[in-house]
């Protein structure tokens, strides 16, 4: 059995060498896409977290600032006028956009890790987090 598990780690590890390269060219590309659409109606990779579909993102959007809140529903809405009107932002405007500039994720994580603590303690989750 060890023997097949050495052999088995050995493969996985070859196999990460040898795709390391192509899967690291994909996730740059995939990346730049995706920070490139979002620039074209000024919205951050966070803004698309959707806190009716997890309710954790809820909770975190709670624990952010007002202007913080604020600053994301304008977003939300510049976004959906452009939509609306088939148009993008201007590219002076889109260079300016920063899509990756986290918001939200590090609360969310906050937010999870406490879920997973009184999980892990057997205690009752303070607030629902359950979509009825």
């Amino acid at each position: 059995m060890r023997r097949e598990q050495r052999e088995t780690k050995k493969m996985s590890s070859f196999l990460l060498k040898v795709f390391a390269g192509p899967l690291s060219a994909m996730s740059n590309y995939y990346r730049r896409t995706v920070g490139y659409e979002l620039s074209k109606y000024g919205l951050r990779y966070d803004d698309l977290l959707d806190e009716t579909q997890n309710l954790d993102v809820q909770e975190a959007l709670d624990r952010l600032p007002k202007e913080a809140r604020e600053m994301r529903t304008q977003r939300l809405k510049r976004a959906m006028d452009l939509s609306m009107k088939h148009i993008y932002l201007d590219k002076e405007t889109m260079e300016k956009q920063t899509p990756f500039d986290h918001y939200l994720s590090p609360v969310l994580a906050e937010v999870e890790a406490e879920k997973s603590e009184k999980v892990a303690l057997g205690s009752d989750v303070s607030y629902n987090r359950q979509i009825p």
